[in-house]
């Protein structure tokens, strides 16, 4: 039996998805060695949470500048260059000294990494045929959330091996090396790329798409990708609480006392879960639009779907201390949580192909705001409901957390998925119509 050869649009995807899982971990291995950081240090876990989201500052800014840059010169230099920023970046913080240095090398991973997901937006516009569109935003996020999965082991192994700083330097030269490779093998153009077929590219989108866009109307595009951006944030919130404080959560239980080793099984246990939720989110998704063909209907039931269920089961943390309801119900909450990943990062492109970049980066500007925000306020309010020196009450925090999923389901019935962005008419020609999913 002849094996095939991986084709080029696959090759592209993969080297997506690796993207995606070097971006996680690098953003959140902060989080794993967070216990040893604040102890050598000596962080409180309100100064933790400011240290955590000087990352999101950048990233906020850069979502919109880094999703226009990647429209207009194209993915392959954009991620060259922010890559090695993250890279650079992230084996810095190896070398932190307090809190200052600390705050200033999350701000230069912030810089690195704020244009990555628009900008891959953007490749998946040029190299994913329009009925996968939802499954290539699951699967990239999906090995994001796997990101997450190992980077407890992964950082707590190099921390027993050499300390936390070893792991920052070889998280590092990891990231470096996909940098290199993604430089050699990626095209912004499918036709310019040697391994590309004919068979490929009859399923991808027309020439005329991959174009950079030279002018975009932002005024006009910011208030159409608004909402979506108000039910991301509430997304990315609950995000933010679990990327930051999870593997701490079970390491800093009352009466529980979890070693290392239990602290990071019971952390990727978590996040595992998202990992499915995020395949499961983009390929249902894909499968009702198929089946239907109405995008809001494909889009928004999973969404809302995902969201309620994050809350649902968020409620039960509120109101126990047993080790065991709480993995598993966190582990179902972030199942639920990432269902929505799939199909609301399909939402931008479905609303703005042409614009697909600065689109999602407006989007993705909702949780990056989250990323500033949510780590302060929940390091906060434990600093004020803290049990006694070492001990602080974990539950309350996540009230905000279900409060805010409930607004997101809400908000998720103003994005509109079927109404096409239109750019203005050139002068002399008719305006271009609004399409929708409505029956034929």
């Amino acid at each position: 039996m002849r094996i095939r050869k991986p084709s080029a649009p696959g090759i592209v995807l993969f080297l997506l998805c690796a993207m995606y899982f070097l971006t996680y971990v690098d953003r959140v291995n902060i989080s794993s060695a967070a216990t040893d950081i604040q102890k050598e240090f000596g962080l409180d876990k309100q100064q933790y949470g400011f240290a955590f989201s000087a990352f999101g500052y950048p990233y906020l800014l850069f979502q919109v500048i880094g999703g226009r840059i990647g429209d207009r010169f194209g993915p392959r230099k954009t991620l060259f260059v922010c890559g090695g920023i993250w890279a650079v970046a992230t084996a810095l913080t190896g070398l932190a000294t307090g809190l200052a240095s600390l705050f200033l090398f999350r701000i230069a991973l912030g810089f690195g990494e704020g244009a990555t997901f628009p900008t891959a937006t953007r490749v998946m516009q040029n190299w994913t045929p329009n009925g996968l569109r939802s499954f290539a935003q699951g699967i990239t996020h999906a090995f994001a959330r796997f990101g997450n999965t190992v980077t407890p082991p992964i950082v707590l192994a190099l921390i027993a091996w050499k300390g936390w700083r070893s792991a920052f330097l070889v998280l590092g030269l990891g990231s470096l090396t996909w940098v290199i490779a993604w430089w050699l093998y990626f095209r912004d153009d499918p036709r310019q790329h040697a391994g590309v077929t004919a068979e490929d590219l009859e399923r991808l989108p027309p020439a005329a798409a991959v174009k950079p866009v030279a002018k975009v109307p932002w005024r006009r595009l910011i208030v159409r990708l608004l909402p979506v951006t108000a039910t991301y944030f509430c997304y990315g919130w609950s995000l933010w609480v679990f990327l930051t404080w999870i593997p701490q959560f079970f390491r800093e239980q009352p009466d529980i006392h979890l070693d290392l080793k239990k602290s990071a099984l019971y952390s990727s246990g978590v996040f595992l879960a998202g990992v499915v939720g995020d395949t499961l989110g983009g390929v249902f998704s894909d499968y009702l639009l198929k089946r239907t063909g109405r995008v809001t209907l494909s889009r928004l039931v999973v969404i809302i779907t995902g969201m309620l269920g994050a809350a649902a089961f968020l409620v039960p943390v509120v109101f126990t201390n047993d080790l065991n309801t709480l993995a598993l119900c966190l582990s179902g909450a972030f199942f639920f949580l990432e269902l929505i990943i799939g199909p609301i990062w399909a939402v931008p492109m479905d609303i703005a192909p042409q614009h697909a970049g600065t689109a999602s980066g407006l989007m993705n500007s909702g949780s990056a705001l989250a990323v500033i925000v949510s780590p302060v306020v929940f390091g906060w309010i434990l600093e004020r409901t803290k049990i006694d020196a070492t001990h602080y009450d974990w539950h309350l925090p996540f009230v905000t957390s279900i409060v805010l999923l409930l607004v997101g389901v809400a908000l998720s019935f103003t994005m509109h998925p079927e109404r096409k962005f239109v750019d203005e008419p050139e002068a002399g020609l008719p305006a271009a119509r609004v399409t929708s999913d409505a029956p034929k």
